[in-house]
């Protein structure tokens, strides 16, 4: 579990803070999603990866948090930048981090199920049948909802 832990932990943690925008919430959230990880490890069917079940922990750890919190199932694109390294100027490096920081603030304009797609499609790479199975749809669904939140974000960033 240590290895999987070292291979995932910084990659749903990111996805935890987009959900929570809330670095210690994130911090908490993953620590139950690992906690839970290894107390269940024996249901774990091989049915979706290992990575696949940890985010829908996540998922759900995060859901159980906003019930208990009474908050809204809002989610918000978190981005620092921090992980972004350029071999260019700070010119140039500020200009794409601003079109970052406004592409992250489109996604955030877009109806919640879009903006969860499109984090774990465009951030983590899941494939379109591993976001079935963390939103609790199928594959055609989660696809369809990335092509029409991608219509919409480049129609929004067209108008730029």
């Amino acid at each position: 579990m240590e290895e999987i832990y070292k291979e995932y932990s910084k990659k749903v943690y990111r996805y935890l803070l987009s959900l929570t925008n809330n670095e210690d919430v994130a911090e908490e959230l993953l620590q139950e999603t690992f906690y839970s990880a290894v107390k269940n490890i024996n249901k774990f069917r091989k049915e979706s990866s290992i990575k696949t079940w940890l985010y829908v922990i996540a998922k759900n750890k995060w859901i159980d948090y906003c019930k208990k919190e009474k908050k809204s199932n809002e989610i918000e694109i978190y981005e620092k930048g921090q992980d972004i390294i350029y071999d260019k100027s700070i010119e140039e490096d500020l200009l794409i981090k601003n079109k970052l920081l406004s592409i992250c603030q489109k996604i955030h304009g877009l109806d919640e199920k879009s903006r969860e797609v499109i984090y774990l499609r465009m951030f983590t790479n899941f494939s379109f049948k591993e976001i079935g199975s963390i939103i609790g749809k199928t594959e055609e669904h989660s696809r369809s909802i990335f092509f029409r939140a991608k219509s919409k974000l480049k129609e929004v960033l067209k108008d730029e």
